[in-house]
């Protein structure tokens, strides 16, 4: 039985969907913090990845307080994984532009919100799918 409960579980490199967004929040809150401190940046806009990491932070963590809520945090949490994703497109701006790396760290963070954005919610896409064919196994 303790297999089968395995199967039905879907993970990110071992470790449960719910539990690799709590990582992704707190990745994200940490980063906008560092760039800020690191930039020395007094704009508002160096905070978006915490600003964006915290709801995922939280609604990962609620998902994983009420499982009976799990399937509504987390698509919430996805969505804000999904407004990282777009957040990171921006980048594409400064490429256009020819101005990539101008900014140095604005455009580092974006580049990063691209690529963990589109890595996160292909993740979360893959676990909604597993859980839906776990589903239709059960049924």
């Amino acid at each position: 039985m303790n297999n089968n409960l395995n199967i039905n579980e879907f993970k990110v490199f071992g470790i449960k969907i719910e539990n690799f967004s709590v990582y992704y929040g707190s990745f994200l809150i940490f980063w906008g913090v560092i760039v800020s401190f690191m930039s020395g940046s007094d704009s508002f806009t160096s905070f978006i990845p915490s600003i964006i990491g915290l709801p995922i932070l939280i609604f990962s963590n609620l998902s994983i307080k009420f499982e009976n809520k799990r399937k509504l945090f987390m698509h919430i949490v996805v969505f804000f994984g999904l407004v990282a994703l777009l957040g990171g497109l921006d980048v594409i701006r400064s490429i256009i532009n020819e101005s990539l790396f101008s900014n140095f760290w604005a455009d580092i963070s974006k580049l990063m919100m691209l690529v963990t954005g589109i890595f996160f919610v292909i993740q979360c896409v893959r676990s909604f799918i597993h859980a839906r064919k776990i589903k239709d196994i059960n049924n």
